[in-house]
């Protein structure tokens, strides 16, 4: 005799890049498995590739990683731990009056969403003639960063010409298909630092999994705000 088939509950979430609605489910035991062989692996590509299955299986194969923003797959991957493992988690922060003190908060994470500053633009001024448009990073841009040599900065710099899209100069818009790599890193490395410091903007202000909790210091009993930011923030 067969055994039989379990029913899944099934949710809906409005994609934050689009706002469109998408079902998910939350993650079954296979899909466990495969995180916690990627985590127990210590590898960041493994544990990506496994965080892009298990959204992608929990969204019924809507979600593709390599073409929505990373933070709808943060975002939508928090949604899956919170209906999968309960909302609840428990977190250490360092106090912010004396950067030393550490204390454990609650914090519900079906309350986290995804923000970005109000500076945030993806057009970005280089001159009165030329413009530049970038997209979001993607999951599989992280991916072919980190089996690339070099430090943070070479990192961040690998990561700006990936996210061309565009290139408007005076009535011409260049378009990412019509340019080569090595179109692109000659142009990126004739900006000055102003310039180059503008484009970084775009990341530092770009939409992300943001929170402010309220905390109190056990020992100098001072209240201050902690912000976390990024999808490690709220995972224990």
């Amino acid at each position: 005799m067969a055994l039989p088939k379990l029913k899944t509950s099934e949710y809906i979430l409005t994609l934050p890049s689009t706002q469109e609605e998408i079902k998910f489910r939350p993650f079954l035991v296979r899909e466990q498995k495969i995180l916690m062989i990627a985590q127990e692996s210590g590898d960041e590509k493994e544990i990506a590739v496994a965080m892009s299955t298990m959204v992608s299986n929990c969204t019924f194969g809507v979600l593709d990683s390599d073409t929505y923003p990373m933070f709808d797959i943060e975002y939508v991957f928090l949604q899956l731990r919170s209906k999968s493992a309960g909302a609840k988690v428990k977190l250490n922060v360092i106090c912010p009056d004396d950067n030393v003190t550490m204390v454990q908060v609650e914090v519900d994470l079906d309350e986290i969403n995804v923000q970005m500053t109000l500076e945030h633009t993806q057009e970005i001024v280089i001159t009165e003639d030329i413009k530049v448009n970038l997209r979001y990073p993607r999951l599989k841009d992280l991916n072919e960063l980190n089996v690339i040599d070099g430090g943070d900065f070479e990192q961040a710099i690998n990561l700006l010409h990936t996210c061309v899209e565009s290139v408007v100069s005076g009535e011409e818009t260049i378009h990412r298909v019509d340019m080569t790599k090595d179109e692109i890193v000659e142009f990126i490395d004739s900006f000055n630092i102003e310039q180059l410091e503008n484009m970084m903007k775009f990341f530092e202000t770009m939409p992300k999994l943001r929170h402010v909790i309220d905390v109190t210091n056990p020992t100098t009993k001072v209240k201050g705000e902690v912000l976390l930011e990024g999808l490690e923030s709220f995972l224990e």
